[in-house]
């Protein structure tokens, strides 16, 4: 088995139903912050970490995605007729990604910090790992409202409830994906598993981040943007 991720997976297909009127002509991840759409804030972390493979997914209005995609050498896994979540929409795209452990990457939030797919490369360790979240302290989660997703202990195993919220950046295994028997899962499903057999883990992430999958998210977005430029 792969030792380090050698693709990454942008998921792009979600509706952006919390945009409200600002995705009734496109999709989420092409909504601008900073002058840029929000994807393009992803493609670019994932980039430096060199994958031989990128691929995104899509569903919603996704010619726009494609335009932006196709140049940037971005393979594209169309989910049609129904859009599958994280979990059927990661399985779908296996053909363009590969077999080994692959790095996911939501594309709706905006990280100022050391890079989360750089720090969780240098952290994976598969031989204890079947998932490694990185996870945000809700202190440092801008515009996140409500209570966190996880706890660690003190060698990173996850357990639910706590204060560490997912950033939506990890390095997953793939394997367990053909075990479930829907077609339209979350990643959720595989999460548990992983989390009862003590392989899924947590890495801290020491930056801020902000939640983009609300209007009120790409000022306060902007602003962090503007903060770390200073």
């Amino acid at each position: 088995m792969q030792c380090s991720p050698e693709a990454v997976m942008l998921f792009a297909a979600g509706f952006g139903t919390r945009m409200r009127e600002l995705t009734r002509d496109r999709p989420k991840p092409m909504i601008k912050v900073a002058g840029k759409p929000l994807i393009a804030h992803a493609l670019n972390l994932a980039k430096e970490v060199k994958p031989a493979r990128i691929a995104a997914n899509v569903h919603y209005k996704p010619e726009p995605l494609k335009a932006f995609l196709e140049p940037e050498n971005v393979l594209v896994s169309h989910e049609m007729p129904e859009i599958l979540d994280t979990g059927g929409g990661l399985r779908h795209a296996l053909p363009l990604l590969g077999s080994g452990p692959v790095f996911t990457m939501n594309t709706d939030a905006i990280w100022t910090g050391p890079n989360p797919l750089q720090l969780a490369q240098e952290v994976w360790d598969p031989e204890r790992m079947d998932a490694l979240l990185v996870c945000v302290p809700l202190v440092n989660a801008i515009g996140r409202s409500g209570q966190g997703d996880f706890s660690a202990d003190a060698e990173g195993r996850i357990s639910r409830g706590g204060n560490l919220v997912y950033g939506g950046v990890q390095i997953l295994k793939t394997q367990g994906l053909q075990d479930v028997e829907e077609q339209v899962f979350s990643l959720n499903v595989l999460w548990n598993r992983m989390a009862a057999a003590g392989r899924l883990f947590a890495l801290e992430y020491p930056g801020r981040w902000c939640d983009v999958g609300h209007p009120e998210g790409i000022k306060l977005a902007e602003d962090l943007i503007a903060a770390d430029d200073v």
